[in-house]
């Protein structure tokens, strides 16, 4: 049973972040917060004398055990549930939490999971296609100016993350989810099996399979559930196959 999230399994990743100091400063309020991971996806000007200075010694340990990726599918590979951070709304920017909805909702989720909290470039956020990682997009409300520096918003999410305690009953854990290596594969292979059956156009397949990660990302799906559709599309592939044998041997005969 929990009551609040639990920061051990919570992660902040920056991804192309444009300035070091602004690495140092979020690395420090994480420690404020008590959230001890920090990941950063290929930075555009990574100068570590820099963060060090911004984060000062007392978030040294946080900067220390930072990790450094090249790509943000990399970052996330081991990651269950990916929280997408937004200040642009409409579009395909439609599940949206506040900060405090957010937390209640992770309470049962970090439990048993690896959570990733995803932080975009200082001058244009996450695009289109990289909030596809995500299961759910958090949006920080403000008033008529919206634009908020990176550490703010990274201090904002930590401080509601580490406050947030549910007054009501305890809630059970929800058991582990498939985390993104896994999922990339099973839509890698989804998505290849339906452009085979012509049920989506081969033309434009990440436009359809946008429909599938939102509705899969809903739910979303335990590494069990994962691999029974794996099983599936392997199914359908060898059955579509067979099929294109035996009328081709009909054709010979």
């Amino acid at each position: 049973m929990a009551d609040r999230v639990d920061l051990h399994n919570v992660s902040i990743v920056l991804h192309r972040p444009r300035y070091p100091e602004n690495i140092g400063a979020a690395a420090r309020a994480m420690r404020n917060m008590g959230i001890a991971q920090l990941l950063v996806v290929d930075p555009q000007n990574f100068d570590y004398t820099k963060i060090c200075r911004m984060a000062t010694h007392a978030a040294l340990d946080v900067v220390k055990r930072m990790q450094v990726h090249e790509t943000l599918s990399d970052a996330l590979a081991e990651f269950s549930f990916v929280v997408g951070t937004t200040a642009r709304l409409g579009g395909q920017r439609k599940a949206i939490s506040t900060p405090s909805r957010l937390a209640a909702r992770l309470v049962p989720i970090s439990v048993q999971n690896k959570i990733a909290v995803v932080f975009g470039p200082e001058d244009r956020g996450l695009t289109n296609r990289e909030i596809r990682h995500c299961h759910t997009l958090v949006h920080i409300p403000t008033a008529e100016f919206s634009s908020l520096n990176l550490a703010q918003a990274v201090m904002v999410l930590c401080y509601e993350l580490f406050c947030y305690r549910d007054a009501g009953k305890e809630v059970s854990p929800i058991p582990r989810l498939a985390n993104r290596r896994e999922l990339e594969a099973m839509y890698g292979q989804l998505k290849d099996v339906l452009m085979r059956i012509s049920f989506i156009n081969p033309d434009n397949p990440d436009y359809f399979m946008n429909n599938f990660r939102q509705f899969f990302s809903r739910l979303p799906l335990r590494a069990k559930e994962v691999r029974i559709i794996r099983g599936l599309c392997r199914q359908i592939d060898w059955y579509g196959e067979k099929c294109r044998q035996d009328g081709h041997m009909s054709g010979k005969d």
